[in-house]
């Protein structure tokens, strides 16, 4: 069996949806699609996929595999790039993953760049407000805010940010500023169920941890809705500062009891090892944390 003839097979039914678009993209009949298919399980020794009597979906085996022809067969799209050309020029599918708003504000611009640069590169874009698996879910690359737990990927430290709390000033003027974490209790609050799941904020007085209950006004779990109510003076706010940043340059947002912030969250662009890495990835790699590294989060 041509094993990676029947890695392409793989991913283009995957990508395709369905056996018979996957032959016809190949040129190729339905039932040696079927065959190859059936060929790779076989050597494989796995099943790479669950057939019901409606429609094939991968199995967990099988969205490993998937993730792992895809980096194969780019790799080897690119090394034969490297024979035909005196500079091998990326091409290919590059997924990337982050948070709605980072994503929208930071990555966007750089990957729009990068097509720029790059024609032959179509790019998909993943912004979800949750830990993407990378790996499982066929993604390249991701920017992650946060201690990172997964020891398996490697990570590029970019920056930081931190947590804040802040205000319009007109609702500093009507309400006035709070001095120490406790005064929040006399005020309105927004709370951003995605930086605080329960009713308090968390602050620290030196070395001492401080938790405030909060008398939240809106409660609101989208990002942009809870910033037009901070943006429109209801209440004060607690968002990560590169949220925040671009008010606070405007001057419509001020920061207050800035002294006791906790400890700012590194900024990460994570992959997965390089034996998973192709060219296209490690280039785009190398753009991204260069942007991200001139920009002030706070």
């Amino acid at each position: 069996m041509d094993k990676l003839s029947a890695m392409a097979t793989f991913v283009r039914f995957v990508e395709k949806g369905s056996l018979t678009a996957a032959a016809a993209t190949l040129e190729t009949s339905l039932p040696s699609v079927v065959r190859m298919l059936a060929a790779l399980e076989r050597e494989l020794g796995v099943s790479l996929l669950n057939r019901t009597t409606r429609r094939i979906h991968l199995t967990d085996e099988g969205a490993h595999y998937l993730e792992r022809c895809r980096a194969i067969l780019s790799a080897v799209e690119e090394s034969e790039a490297a024979f035909t050309s005196a500079k091998a020029e990326p091409q290919g599918r590059l997924a990337v993953t982050a948070s709605v708003l980072f994503g929208r504000r930071y990555i966007a611009p750089i990957v729009n760049d990068f097509l720029r640069r790059y024609p032959k590169v179509t790019a998909e874009l993943l912004f979800v407000d949750r830990v993407v698996n990378i790996i499982e879910e066929g993604i390249d690359l991701a920017a992650r805010i946060g201690h990172l737990r997964d020891s398996s990927l490697v990570a590029v430290s970019v920056g930081k940010v931190r947590r804040v709390i802040c205000a319009s000033p007109e609702y500093l003027r009507r309400r006035g500023s709070p001095r120490v974490p406790q005064d929040i209790r006399q005020h309105a609050c927004i709370r951003h169920t995605g930086l605080a799941p329960r009713s308090d904020w968390h602050f620290r007085a030196g070395r001492r941890a401080v938790t405030v209950p909060l008398n939240a006004v809106i409660s609101c779990n989208d990002i942009d809705s809870s910033l037009d109510a901070c943006l429109g003076g209801h209440g004060l706010g607690l968002f990560l500062s590169y949220q925040t940043a671009p008010y606070r340059s405007e001057k419509r947002l001020r920061y207050v009891l800035e002294e006791f912030e906790t400890e700012p969250q590194p900024v990460h662009i994570v992959y997965p090892q390089s034996r998973l890495v192709t060219g296209k990835v490690r280039i785009f790699v190398d753009q991204c944390v260069d942007a991200l590294r001139r920009v002030a989060f706070d």
